[in-house]
């Protein structure tokens, strides 16, 4: 599930500032760290650098997280509704002793966003909304285990679709995939987002930017923002021990973006032409990023 970005809701957030630790010796990240701070870049806070144990617990999250987007792989197809894929994702996280995190988030009145066509995302599981031949569906599921959370979604296509909406729900699993290869330890999150945008604009389409990819783990919404579009050398500082998510959402058409003012969390395509995105959380290591969900 996304966190909102620049225009749309977004909480304002202190600067931040890095502190060693008082009492013990600058450690090599320390030192790199103060050093793009120095220079004017967005550095983490150390809250945002998580424990090994933390880790574990994010990881095993991710685990029974991918493990639901199996099942709902297993089980999705033409003629179900949306609602029957919120009880499937509902029954199989509980059952295994997860949360569904979307669950009350804000207000949000289903465990999953099922994003049909030409929502971009937070779509709302409905009894009346039927898969058809053709259809293509983001399925946004995000677990809570043991107080920790994982956060990722999948395309699934119904059926045959079109060749133009395949190639854009290929090219959005590219753009994951690309973003995730331009992550490396103290790289920027400007980085990713613009070779992210570079493969979404050489295939023809867009990059939406009212929404973003984010810090996950302890809670639900972290920093930072994970943009997919920007400069090199813009946004925070990716250092070993940070998990966020990367979530391109790409545009058939344009890029702008509307919520449904009936029920203030549908985001749709401005001109409601289809939209596709996959989601990973990632943690960043010494040596490069460990994919957690799939």
């Amino acid at each position: 599930m996304h966190d909102i970005s620049v225009n749309m809701m977004k909480k304002k957030k202190q600067k931040r500032v890095w502190h060693s630790i008082v009492g013990e010796p600058l450690t090599e990240m320390d030192k790199i760290i103060m050093s793009w701070e120095s220079r004017g870049k967005k550095v983490p806070s150390r809250d945002l650098i998580k424990t090994p144990e933390q880790i574990e617990g994010i990881r095993r999250a991710g685990i029974l997280n991918t493990q639901l987007l199996d099942h709902v792989a297993a089980n999705i197809r033409e003629g179900i509704s949306t609602e029957d894929i919120n009880q499937m994702v509902h029954t199989f996280t509980v059952e295994h002793g997860g949360i569904p995190a979307p669950l009350n988030y804000e207000g949000f009145p289903k465990s999953v966003c099922t994003s049909v066509n030409e929502v971009v995302c937070h779509g709302i599981p409905n009894e009346d909304e039927i898969l058809e031949e053709g259809d293509i569906i983001n399925v946004d599921v995000t677990t809570i285990l043991d107080g920790y959370y994982a956060d990722a979604s999948r395309m699934f296509v119904i059926g045959k679709t079109t060749p133009q909406k395949q190639k854009l729900v290929d090219v959005a699993k590219e753009c994951l995939q690309i973003g995730i290869e331009a992550c490396h330890p103290y790289c920027f999150v400007g980085d990713l987002g613009n070779a992210i945008a570079k493969h979404a604009h050489k295939n023809g389409f867009s990059v939406v930017r009212d929404l973003c990819g984010h810090g996950v783990g302890n809670a639900f919404h972290e920093e930072p923002d994970v943009e997919h579009y920007g400069k090199k050398g813009t946004g925070m500082l990716l250092v070993p021990g940070m998990v966020f998510t990367i979530e391109p959402m790409i545009n058939m058409g344009d890029w702008h973006v509307f919520v449904d003012e009936d029920d203030g969390w549908t985001v749709v395509t401005e001109d409601e032409l289809p939209s596709a995105q996959w989601e990973h959380t990632l943690l960043m290591t010494e040596t490069g990023v460990e994919i957690l969900t799939y």
